[in-house]
């Protein structure tokens, strides 16, 4: 199945997802409680049919460290939507330190931007004033729950209000 189910915590904050048999497994051992289904679709058994989940929320609080988002290529791509921070191309794409490692620049959310690989070779060695473009878009570290609404691209209609998405 392509389809996919957000996990809630008790609280109804977002810390997962998995697959609908999963979700379907816990809410039958009543260790979550379906908070929202997909009315056209149904999981169904020899002898029965389940509603289909979109959206579980667990029944007791699990404790989970804080999660952040790992500093990766693939992970700046996708914050990048796969264009060129630059020109906004998406063919050739590489990744672009903004501040030159050989000016002090480090491996960091802030410092990194995907770039294509013409911009990335006119730009060289030189800083964003030296270079005398600008970024399309400012970069930032990418928040847990905007990596999980990323994830599979389109977002679930009934996933938005647990992402903070309008």
């Amino acid at each position: 199945m392509t389809m996919q189910v957000l996990v809630l915590n008790q609280d109804y904050q977002a810390i997962s997802i998995c697959e609908p048999e999963r979700a379907l497994v816990l809410v039958w051992m009543d260790k979550a409680e379906m908070v929202a289904d997909v009315a056209e679709r149904k999981l169904r058994s020899v002898r029965t049919e389940f509603a289909f989940p979109s959206v579980i929320r667990l029944r007791s609080y699990v404790q989970l460290p804080f999660r952040k988002v790992s500093l990766t290529r693939e992970n700046i791509f996708r914050r990048d939507g796969y264009t060129c921070g630059y020109c906004g191309s998406t063919k050739d794409l590489t990744l672009d330190h903004i501040v030159p490692k050989s000016q002090g620049g480090g491996f960091t959310w802030k410092n990194l931007v995907t770039a294509c690989r013409p911009c990335n070779v006119e730009k060289g060695d030189q800083s964003l004033e030296e270079y005398g473009k600008s970024l399309r878009h400012k970069p930032f570290r990418p928040s847990f729950i905007m990596y999980m609404s990323q994830f599979h691209g389109q977002v679930d209609i009934n996933w938005r209000p647990f992402l903070y998405m309008s």
